[in-house]
């Protein structure tokens, strides 16, 4: 597959230019950290890159998908981006997804499948939920020639988010564990990382009742937080993987005691048949229907502020 990745002397270059370069340190507190606030791209050049990527995602169709620049920007400066969708069914106040793909940057397929995904939310007529969007979160491993797992700094972003204990337990389980693997590298601190502590931000602001994050190539369904799990997804079955420090599962399932459900394709670099994606969806729909508590309006006073999800 072709790539566009824009070389480490450009976005240097760039970075220099714009007065945004600054010693590669950590935060003293990291959690409080703000990620970057200006993206060296913007949607049309990010689109041109993931095009130019994923055979499966066409430029035009990732221009179309509505996508907006978050506050915040990779290592290398690209753009961190998302799509809010509303709930088409208004009957209730409505449950929030967080939907994530990509946060493992060499895994094409969990990209792919999100824009999938992203065109029958902007067409379902009856869908009920408030869904924001990530498509992309690890952008710089993506398009890194080769693709990486980790992001520009070489870190696991999926071993970064801040679990209780992360300083005793992250960097004891790479070595003792991953015997240092590198593709499991926790990074030098929790939230060291830009693209960690935007993802922390849209949780704490999006509110989300339940994350899914795709993954591959494992070929199954994983599950943190409460309720019972579910058994299976369209092809895919239900096969607990376990939880790690600094990971997704452990900070938002186990710690924050959201559902989070880990789709893990079976193939990193091929997408699933329309037929086997749509099953998928659909069983995915149906259980957070099933499974997630009915939520009670809240007083007026309360709501006022926060009616997006029920404004045209």
């Amino acid at each position: 597959m072709a790539s566009s990745n824009p070389q480490p002397s450009r976005w240097l270059r760039a970075r220099l230019l714009a007065g945004l370069f600054v010693a590669a340190s950590i935060p003293a507190n990291a959690a409080d950290a703000p990620a970057p606030a200006v993206p060296l791209a913007g949607v049309r050049e990010a689109c041109e890159s993931i095009g130019g990527r994923l055979g499966s995602v066409e430029i035009h169709e990732c221009l179309d998908a509505g996508l907006k620049i978050g506050d915040g920007a990779s290592v290398r400066g690209e753009p961190l981006m998302y799509r809010d969708y509303l709930p088409r069914s208004r009957r209730a106040v409505p449950h929030r997804v967080l939907l994530l793909g990509g946060i493992h940057g060499d895994e094409f397929s969990a990209v792919s499948v999100v824009f999938d995904w992203m065109q029958r939310l902007q067409h379902e007529r009856f869908q009920p939920f408030y869904w924001r969007v990530i498509p992309s979160a690890n952008p710089d491993g993506l398009l890194s020639h080769p693709a990486t797992r980790m992001n520009a700094h070489g870190v696991d972003l999926n071993r970064n988010f801040p679990t209780p204990n992360w300083k005793a337990d992250a960097m004891a389980y790479w070595i003792g564990r991953t015997r240092r693997d590198p593709r499991r590298y926790p990074g030098p601190s929790a939230l060291s990382e830009p693209e960690t502590r935007w993802l922390l931000q849209q949780i704490r602001s999006f509110h989300p009742d339940a994350i899914v994050s795709v993954h591959a190539p494992y070929g199954v369904l994983d599950y943190d937080g409460p309720h019972d799990p579910p058994q299976q997804f369209g092809y895919l079955r239900l096969h607990l993987l376990g939880t790690y420090p600094g990971s997704l599962g452990n900070y938002a399932g186990v710690n924050m005691n959201l559902p989070v459900i880990t789709l893990e394709l079976p193939h990193a670099g091929i997408m699933p048949t329309p037929a086997q994606s749509q099953r998928i969806w659909g069983d995915m729909l149906a259980w957070l229907q099933q499974n997630l508590p009915e939520k009670k309006p809240a007083p007026l006073y309360m709501r006022l502020p926060d009616v997006s999800w029920d404004a045209e």
